[in-house]
């Protein structure tokens, strides 16, 4: 569980160095640098999704805009409720399932169906964080079984009335209109969900938001004038949107097998995230900042830094092209020596 007021994706790690490295300026290069067309398909746009039209509606739409082939939201919202939808285009959809598994956080306007003493809501929203139990509501994408899941946190901003408005951080797959129901039953007065408004989904936050308005015109800028520098400003490199994952930076000459399916050896790894544990799921990048690919953790941070042989890492999902950096391995060297 994270600290008081934040999600997961807020924690901060160290990175820390296991060996010296030096990259080659002669392959790869840094995320912000890409050709612009390249610089797209491996990109990400918070989108401010308006009230109205489907995650699904607002993702095509971006996809139309932008002339891509895929595009994938981080997690769906509710056609009336508005927000943050980052969606991830061309080959950065890979890494989609990273994003929509990483905490949410919602402002939300709780109706109660009578007045209650603030003290009381207040207190009783407090007891709601931690593990809850929730069961699916009947229009809901997935099966209706009870699972658990975490409220990091919950802050009650105003009370008025019958209204509440609460700020509450959670896991991925919690639904706050049944949570809303759930604190309503608590009181002993019932409630329900009157508005929502996603204001954090695992590393992005309000202050990268960017329309579909300034999207389009970001793109004619650069269609009719050949201006890259807005249409560079609302999309993010696909980095930004695995920046919540603990990072494992790899030597040049370890990329080119990993990015060909082998599993991370320890050789290959220059510096890692502090706190990285057995099992978790990590990002792999270059020494220039790329994204290599998305990886399962064989060996604990302080396991790494100790070993001189062995696995440290096995990749799940990988996002750069094999050859992008020389080969540095054969065949029979492919999971020993990278």
């Amino acid at each position: 569980m994270s600290s008081a007021g934040k999600l997961p994706a807020e924690i901060e790690r160290t990175l820390v160095r296991k060996s010296g490295a030096w990259t080659n300026p002669a392959y790869g290069c840094t995320p912000e640098k890409r050709p612009i067309l390249e610089y797209i398909e491996k990109g990400v746009v918070n989108i401010d999704k308006p009230s109205g039209p489907t995650s699904h509606e607002v993702a095509a739409w971006v996809k139309a805009i932008l002339g891509v082939n895929t595009a994938g939201h981080a997690g769906s919202l509710d056609p009336k409720v508005t927000g943050l939808l980052p969606t991830l285009l061309g080959k950065a959809t890979k890494a989609v399932p990273a994003l929509r598994l990483s905490g949410k956080e919602y402002v939300c306007h709780l109706k109660l169906h009578r007045a209650m003493p603030p003290k009381l809501v207040r207190k009783v929203c407090e007891e709601f964080t931690g593990p809850i139990y929730q069961m699916p509501p009947i229009k809901s994408a997935v099966k209706r079984v009870i699972r658990v899941r975490t409220i990091y946190y919950i802050e009650v901003l105003e009370i008025e009335g019958t209204s509440v408005l609460f700020r509450v951080g959670c896991e991925a797959g919690t639904y706050i209109r049944k949570l809303c129901h759930d604190i309503g039953l608590a009181l002993g007065c019932g409630g329900h969900m009157q508005a929502l408004r996603r204001t954090k989904a695992g590393p992005f936050t309000e202050k990268t938001l960017v329309t579909l308005h300034e999207l389009k015109d970001a793109y004619v800028f650069w269609e009719e004038d050949g201006d890259e520098s807005e249409l560079r400003r609302v999309i993010r490199p696909m980095e930004s949107a695995v920046s919540h994952l603990p990072k494992i930076i790899l030597r040049d000459s370890a990329v080119d097998a990993v990015c060909s399916g082998a599993s991370l050896a320890v050789p290959g790894v220059a510096s890692l995230d502090s706190g990285l544990d057995k099992g978790e799921l990590a990002a792999l990048f270059t020494l220039k900042g790329e994204l290599v690919a998305l990886a399962k953790a064989k060996m604990t941070t302080e396991e790494i830094l100790k070993a001189s042989s062995g696995l440290a890492a096995s990749p799940v999902r990988v996002l750069m092209e094999a050859g992008t950096y020389p080969r540095g391995w054969t065949k029979k060297e492919e999971s020993v020596r990278l």
